[in-house]
């Protein structure tokens, strides 16, 4: 079997924002779903995990985006696995449009977690190192995030229903979605975002009281935490052009 796969969506009117373009969470939908039917492909999707009372969790993603697809637009998403390790396995993403032409790319972790405990399960190394690829991928891996909730004050927000996902837990896609919120709109009319990186450290669950917190880090670059009882259940980094 193909080690990369090869995914096709079609943009659609309810999926931009207001200036007719596909947002940040919208790609990390495309990106989320192209993985899960990559791995299904290969015996390491949701019913295979879930037979051995085990789940993926996204640890980490960082997109990149040259260019924004607008509405009817199609859009090609490429996936592979590039490394694999006992605890966590790292996937990238490439994505063109209906030209052909790359206007991002994005880099993954994801790890296996016991459906019972919730902590990290072993890895089947041998099985998924099967499916590696040496495909480029040029942008950074994530990194370290810097720590800003000691040094602002956080935004309250409570999770709802709407915010849960198949496990009953805040769904990965709005963690940035809530981030994103904490920017003005002016920010959205005059630039664009080039760089996303969001790093998820613990479950947020229903009726549980956030923390929402924005710091400027440099001109255009800035660090971002959702806390609970102070402590941060995701950290990301935005970058503006």
């Amino acid at each position: 079997m193909n080690k990369i796969g090869e995914f096709h969506f079609d943009t659609e009117s309810y999926q931009m924002d207001f200036r007719g373009r596909v947002t940040i969470p919208m790609i990390g939908n495309y990106l989320i779903h192209a993985a899960s039917i990559h791995a299904a492909n290969r015996g390491f999707g949701y019913s295979d995990m879930t037979e051995k009372h085990t789940a993926w969790v996204l640890s980490r993603l960082a997109i990149e985006i040259m260019d924004y697809p607008k509405s009817s637009e199609s859009i090609t998403v490429y996936t592979w696995v590039d490394e694999v390790g006992r605890l966590f396995t790292s996937r990238c993403f490439e994505l063109a449009n209906g030209e052909g032409k790359t206007f991002g790319f994005a880099r993954s972790i994801w790890a296996a977690i016991d459906m019972e405990t919730r902590r990290p399960t072993l890895l089947d190394v041998e099985g998924l190192s099967s499916y590696i690829s040496d495909r480029p991928c040029p942008i950074e891996k994530p990194g370290k995030i810097v720590p800003v909730e000691a040094k602002t004050e956080g935004v309250p927000y409570k999770v709802k229903y709407s915010d849960l996902d198949i496990n009953g837990h805040l769904n990965s896609i709005k963690y940035m979605e809530h981030l994103l919120d904490l920017f003005d709109i002016g920010m959205f009319r005059e630039k664009e975002i080039s760089r996303f990186e969001i790093a998820y450290q613990a479950e947020g669950k229903y009726g549980m009281m956030l923390g929402l917190h924005l710091a400027e880090a440099a001109p255009g670059k800035y660090d971002m935490a959702i806390c609970h009882e102070e402590k941060a259940i995701c950290r990301a980094a935005v970058t503006w052009k």
